[in-house]
């Protein structure tokens, strides 16, 4: 059993591992970054087939004042350009150009639901308010990552300005933190009108952060090549200032008393200072903490135990597309990315009561119950359609369009078909349900142009990233989250109850996406340089 000895290893080569390992790196610190596959990224990945670029997670990244100014104290130039965004219900469809655009949106709502125009008025109003607070938040490129020692312009001119008006939207924000369907429901009586509003947020999604969607609408941009040229970038530079990766390696044991870790291959591995940016649940149940203080092991149990009881966010489908069709064809249409829902009826109870019910009952139930279900989910659900070609021509084969048709999905559902046997029966018949409902609607080019077709489901999410319940975003929006969840407090949210363990990533936060996965690494990097420079003093 050989060892290896680092000042900090970093284990999870997601877009959170690598911005710690890349700032430690070019600190000077001997790092090792572990990446379980083959690939870094997690869900920030592009990967290519038959000549089609397909972005495995993510569709396109928002800046949030964090990515941009990252990019830039890291002396990374990455090519991009704006991901611009449609709209579309039925046969009508927006494209989201600028904030005049949020006017065409209420248009479009009153037009589908005209019997709701003081109603939507009033949703509209909340969305303005939320893209002021929006402005305020991340009005200023995130001081993480600047020099502040050295950048006193910044500090007097900025910083120092923004934070009175921060410090007030963030207690506004706060009070925003109900889920968005209980808060819609003082708002909109029209059941169908609240569906088209909120089912593409993940359950209980905060009021603030489900409603701020059309902010982020004009902040989305994509780097030439897909998203996975961001993780690329930083894999380069640690590459650049000495760091290691070591991929396909995965750790299946800490010794927290030891500073070690062992992988799969029962080789062990010595830290200084250990940062965590996979699955936070994995942690927990691989950590031994046989010779720690008796304090320090109740603090981490408790911790645990709280942890383990908890679930991983909603999870997605998604269904790959290479068609025979040019890019121009769908040009016309919308743009590369397309938020669409097929029927104005809306979702109603089909993705909450109905399929709890079902859960509840799976195994008294017979498929074609399920089955019936399905019809009605995918019908009546709304779909983010990302076509990169129509962002980067480069990523498609000419003369022909790569499409990408994703949905929430409920893990437990696949995860309980696939105990009763039928999975690899049941993934062709949601897949031939979407491509009938979007062929028969907004891309009838469809029926007769597929050259072939594959999916990921929350199982391959699971799988491929480790993630717990297949979750995209970390934890699921629920009341007392075993993280931290309030954005003032996000430098305390890199903090575990073992001594030099950090943890990273969109399960150290939440709600988290790539900006927070980042800042998270950032500060468990700072964390540690922090406290190298603290032990070397003494």
């Amino acid at each position: 059993m050989s060892e290896n000895t680092c000042n900090t290893i970093v284990v999870g080569g997601g877009i959170a591992g690598l911005t710690s390992a890349v700032y430690l790196s070019r600190a000077g610190q001997k790092v090792m970054l572990i990446e379980k596959n083959k690939e870094c990224g997690g869900l920030v990945n592009t990967f290519i087939r038959d000549g089609f670029h397909f972005d495995a997670g993510v569709r396109a990244l928002e800046d949030a004042g964090i990515i941009f100014p990252m990019l830039k104290d890291l002396g990374i130039e990455l090519e991009v350009v704006k991901s611009k965004v449609s709209l579309g219900i039925e046969n009508d469809i927006i494209h989201i150009e600028d904030l005049n655009s949020l006017t065409n949106y209420r248009d479009l709502l009153k037009k589908t639901f005209p019997e709701s125009e003081v109603e939507i008025d009033e949703v509209i109003k909340i969305i303005r308010t939320v893209m002021k607070h929006m402005d305020v938040l991340y009005g200023i490129e995130n001081p993480v990552f600047k020099d502040l020692r050295h950048d006193r312009e910044f500090i007097f001119k900025k910083l120092l300005p923004w934070l009175p008006r921060f410090i007030f939207t963030v207690g506004k924000i706060n009070r925003m933190n109900i889920p968005v369907e209980e808060y819609l429901t003082t708002v909109v009586k029209n059941t169908s009108l609240r569906d088209i509003i909120s089912q593409h947020f993940f359950k209980n999604t905060p009021t603030f952060f489900a409603l701020s969607y059309f902010s982020l609408y004009l902040d989305y941009f994509y780097p030439k090549g897909g998203v996975g040229k961001l993780p690329e970038a930083l894999k380069n530079k640690i590459s650049e200032w000495g760091g290691e990766i070591k991929s396909e390696t995965k750790i299946i044991e800490v010794m927290a008393d030891k500073c070690l870790l062992r992988d799969q291959n029962n080789i062990t591995y010595k830290y200084d200072n250990l940062i965590w940016a996979a699955d936070l649940k994995t942690l927990y149940k691989i950590t031994g903490t046989e010779g720690l203080l008796p304090k320090i092991k109740t603090v981490f149990d408790e911790s645990k135990n709280r942890m383990l009881k908890k679930r991983g966010g909603d999870s997605v489908f998604s269904l790959f597309l290479e068609v025979d069709e040019p890019l121009e064809s769908f040009r016309k249409i919308a743009n590369g990315h397309f938020f669409y829902t097929p029927s104005k009826i809306g979702l109603g109870e089909t993705h909450r009561d109905d399929l709890s019910q079902l859960l509840n009952n799976f195994y008294k139930i017979e498929k074609k119950q399920i089955l019936s279900w399905l019809d009605k989910f995918t019908l009546f659900n709304t779909y983010e359609i990302s076509i990169p070609g129509l962002k980067d021509p480069e990523l498609a084969p000419p003369g022909k369009t790569g499409l990408i048709i994703s949905f929430l999905a409920e893990y437990e559902l696949f995860n309980k078909i696939q105990n009763a046997g039928w999975l690899n029966e049941f993934i062709p018949e949601l897949e031939n349900r979407v491509l009938r409902v979007i062929s028969d609607s907004v891309y009838p080019m469809l029926k007769d142009k597929i050259i072939t077709h594959f999916s990921f489901t929350p199982l391959s999410i699971e799988s491929r990233i480790g993630s717990s319940e297949g979750a995209i975003t970390g934890w699921s929006f629920q009341k007392n989250m075993p993280v931290i969840n309030k954005i003032q407090n996000s430098d305390r949210s890199v903090l575990t109850p073992l001594p030099s363990i950090y943890q990273a990533g969109q399960w150290a936060y939440s709600p988290a996406g790539v900006p927070m996965s980042i800042l998270t690494g950032k500060l468990a990097a700072d964390r540690v340089l922090k406290q190298m420079k603290k032990f070397r003093k003494t």
